[in-house]
């Protein structure tokens, strides 16, 4: 009679890691100076938005007193928050609950 032992397989397999990056939401501040008109071209010309979807963004920092504009990976996040700041639009970065 043999005795052998048990062969163990030991069938690893890689697993992929996805490590998703946060995403971060562009915010505009609704402020006492800039005109609304002013506001819905700003956003049309930095995110190519059309007239209604400006309107729509514009009088929710009107009226709720800040709007996200844009969520994204960082980077951009941050190149979009300079030039909204470069036209002098009152703004902030927060981190997207990510749900």
């Amino acid at each position: 009679m043999s005795t052998s032992q048990p062969t163990i397989e030991s069938d690893v397999k890689s697993q992929e890691l996805t490590v998703k990056s946060p995403k971060w939401n562009v915010i505009v501040d609704n402020d006492p100076v800039n005109l609304m008109q002013y506001v819905v071209r700003v956003l049309r010309r930095i995110f190519g938005f059309d007239l209604t979807t400006a309107n729509k963004l514009m009088l929710d920092v009107h009226n709720k007193g800040k709007a996200v504009v844009w969520t994204g990976s960082k980077e951009p996040a941050e190149a979009y928050l300079l030039e909204l700041q470069k036209a002098q639009l009152s703004c902030h970065l927060e981190e997207a609950n990510n749900v």
